[in-house]
């Protein structure tokens, strides 16, 4: 077992690294991910190592990116595509949801589409609202699409990889101003999870708190608090947010009797609404509380100086807490 410490962002190149040394089929392309190595450095000194024709920079077009994509995942090849900010994503919104997320029920499983695309998403890094939005609501609406979003270095070594190897087209949503923490990461173990299954990331029995990707460390802060507090709350971390590991959180809701749902899009209409109803359907007599909803406010995303009141904090968090432990 080879155990070393990495960043997010780091754990992503080398999960790239391993599944373009195992699988010529592999392609990974978008715009300058090849000499430059990506806005964040993700894929930095693959096209070094694999050469232009495996890493290829693309002209600034999304819809022309996802296109060729698509047309290559057609013809037998594993493509990875970078958009370089989840605000870009738009122009290539109608090829993702027309075309790649329909191939395989309009053939009725005669074709499929075996593409990631990459998309770092979300604020924290003091940037425009272009470069810091939360769009994974669009995508796992939209059936034919996996979507999943790790939250640590090694979910992301292993779900990158996870996600290459499926013949599904899947959606890789990458916490962008989480690309520099570190943590442990097992090079050779293998993944210890199914890509759509969700993790318990803290033990607890007086509320479940249910996120993903960018609110996994304010929802571990905010258990860290209620517990010098005398509160314990459960973190789990959904991982794939289509579909949805619904048993694990109903297991957890089970236990603790109250739900609060982090996520930092606008509430309205999000993967929280969706969880908040699924759950009340199947936990409705387990609930001692209404599901409860946490996440940015329903405004375009705002000016950096503002970001840091938009984006929920655990002071937001406990809140909705101490609103169903009060329920």
């Amino acid at each position: 077992m080879t155990t070393t410490t990495m960043a997010l962002g780091a754990a992503l190149n080398a999960g790239l690294r391993r599944v373009l040394e195992q699988d010529r089929k592999v392609i990974v392309m978008g715009e300058d991910v090849g000499r430059l190595g990506g806005v964040f450095r993700v894929t930095d000194t693959l096209q070094k190592d694999f050469g232009e024709g495996r890493v290829m920079d693309t002209p600034l077009a999304e819809s022309g990116i996802v296109g060729t994509a698509f047309g290559m995942a057609l013809r037998g090849y594993r493509p990875v595509c970078e958009i370089q900010f989840d605000g870009f994503v738009y122009p290539a919104f109608d090829q993702i949801v027309s075309q790649v997320a329909k191939i395989h029920y309009r053939t009725a499983g005669a074709v499929t589409a075996p593409l990631t695309i990459r998309i770092p998403y979300g604020g924290g890094i003091g940037a425009v609202e272009h470069h810091s939005e939360s769009p994974e609501a669009y995508f796992a609406h939209t059936a034919g699409l996996r979507t999943v979003s790790p939250g640590s270095p090694s979910d992301a070594y292993w779900m990158i990889q996870q996600a290459v190897a499926l013949d599904d087209p899947v959606v890789f949503l990458e916490p962008k101003h989480r690309y520099w923490e570190r943590g442990e990461v097992d090079l050779d173990s293998g993944p210890d999870l199914p890509l759509d299954r969700a993790r318990i990331l803290r033990a607890g029995s007086d509320a479940t708190v249910v996120t993903f990707g960018a609110m996994v460390p304010p929802a571990l802060q905010a258990a860290d608090i209620a517990a010098a507090e005398g509160q314990s709350l459960e973190v789990v971390d959904l991982r794939s947010l289509s579909p949805i590991d619904f048993d694990t959180i109903e297991e957890s809701v089970r236990r603790t009797g109250r739900l609060v749902v982090l996520q930092e899009a606008p509430v309205f209409c999000g993967i929280g609404a969706e969880i908040a109803a699924h759950i009340t359907e199947r936990c409705f007599y387990q609930l001692e509380a209404p599901v409860l909803r946490v996440g940015g406010f329903d405004i375009p995303y705002p000016p950096a100086k503002l970001e840091s009141h938009h984006r929920p904090d655990p002071d937001r968090i406990l809140a909705a807490v101490d609103r169903a432990l009060a329920a």
